[in-house]
């Protein structure tokens, strides 16, 4: 009886000793994940492949965004996710900024403001040199970090954008422009959009060009936005490594412009990287169903000039509407199911081929909670160290693997032509 009763003893012990420190660590990982991440970032720049605050600037203030205050924009009117104050709380290191020009507009349009906005990148940096560094280059974007700026590198999001001609590429090259996104929303003559009806079902023999001559010119070839076989057909032809600036993992939610598996597969095979975006719509299954629902709810009350419930009684349409979002709400999504797109595509296709590319400012503000602006970086890579992700792994994630991809394409370039 007595050996059962110290026995009973010391697992009582050992069980409160356990919970006390369980408890310990319950209490303390806030501030050791924030220790752990700025550690990490210190060392490892801190790389977002897309944010389109360019355009957001465009579209919100006009001519006003060459000169106004963009230190702090977070009373805003226009709920900025970016300004140079949360960039900085954010810890970024790097960032890709997208010079987006609509797809509706007519090829020759497309070239004059896709300039416009590569000139609107390189003013922001020249107005605070302190913040922002121009980047090309893996090696500008340690410079720039070793230096405590963030590399502001620049990504023409949309193959139209250069009109057909691939001088007009080469120009883009020429002023710094560091990645095309073959398509947009819509199918271009020479590749398909992942949200257009197929018409090339891949690259036509352009298409094919454009991507050996962006080998050539060192930039990196994009492959977020278009059809799965587009994706396909570029990493077969890229010489280089291929990048997605900001897609998802389609086994988590099932949209075309998130990456299968198969191509996950692909890009492990030609050692690419996934930079994963932030968009509820890209996210959430839940949010994407949603989304389609209230869509066909506009659509069901008034679609002149032949259909709809309340069809020509715009003030009813809107009242039903807004009963039917009241009887439908919004799906929630957090910050916790981008972590899970990072560890699907991590599982599937390797660490060392996951990044982030957040789409800030380009997604109406539709974002996970915990995951509203630029300053919030850090609360994405402690939740993966609470995961059990090491440092190493953070590291790759946040920018190791992208700038090892900028690396093998600037080797492409530098090689000797065949």
């Amino acid at each position: 009886m007595r050996a059962a009763t110290v026995l009973l003893s010391t697992l009582l012990l050992a069980s409160t000793s356990l919970s006390a420190a369980s408890a310990k660590t319950a209490a303390k990982p806030a501030a050791d994940y924030a220790a752990r991440v700025e550690n990490v970032l210190r060392t490892t720049p801190l790389i977002d492949g897309h944010n389109d605050w360019p355009e957001m600037l465009r579209e919100t203030e006009g001519d006003k965004r060459w000169t106004m205050d963009l230190r702090d924009l977070s009373a805003n009117p226009a709920h900025y996710n970016t300004d140079v104050t949360r960039l900085r709380k954010g810890l970024l290191g790097g960032q890709f900024w997208s010079v987006w020009v609509s797809p509706d507009l007519p090829g020759d349009q497309q070239v004059v403001e896709t300039l416009e906005q590569i000139d609107l990148v390189r003013s922001i940096v020249a107005r605070y040199p302190d913040t922002f560094a121009l980047a090309r280059t893996a090696d500008d974007v340690r410079k720039a970090h070793a230096a405590g700026r963030i590399a502001s590198m620049i990504g023409v999001e949309g193959g139209g954008q250069i009109d057909g001609s691939l001088s007009v590429l080469r120009s883009y090259a020429a002023l710094g422009a560091g990645y095309l996104t073959l398509t947009h929303s819509r199918n271009i003559a020479w590749a398909d959009s992942a949200t257009d009806n197929p018409e090339h079902n891949g690259l036509t023999p352009f298409g094919k060009q454009v991507v050996l001559e962006l080998n050539r010119l060192g930039m990196l070839v994009d492959v977020s936005h278009v059809s799965e076989a587009v994706m396909r057909d570029a990493i077969a032809t890229s010489k280089a490594p291929v990048i997605f600036s900001h897609s998802s993992a389609r086994a988590i939610n099932d949209h075309p412009r998130n990456v299968s598996d198969d191509v996950l597969r692909l890009i492990a095979a030609h050692d690419g990287v996934v930079m994963v975006n932030y968009a509820s719509l890209y996210v959430s299954d839940a949010y994407r169903h949603w989304s389609a629902d209230a869509a066909a709810e506009k659509i069901r009350l008034n679609s002149p000039p032949y259909g709809g419930l309340d069809i020509g009684q715009p003030d009813k349409a809107a009242a039903d509407y807004a009963a039917w979002l009241k009887a439908h709400p919004k799906p929630p999504v957090a910050l916790g199911e981008v972590a899970d797109h990072i560890e699907h595509i991590a599982r599937i296709a390797g660490v060392d081929h996951v990044g982030i590319g957040s789409d800030y400012d380009g997604v109406g503000n539709e974002l996970p909670r915990g995951l509203g602006d630029v300053s919030t970086y850090p609360a994405l890579l402690a939740e993966l160290m609470r995961r059990g992700w090491s440092d190493a792994d953070i590291a790759k994630l946040a920018g190791g693997n992208v700038l090892r991809v900028m690396e093998a394409a600037e080797r492409v370039a530098a090689a000797p032509s065949t």
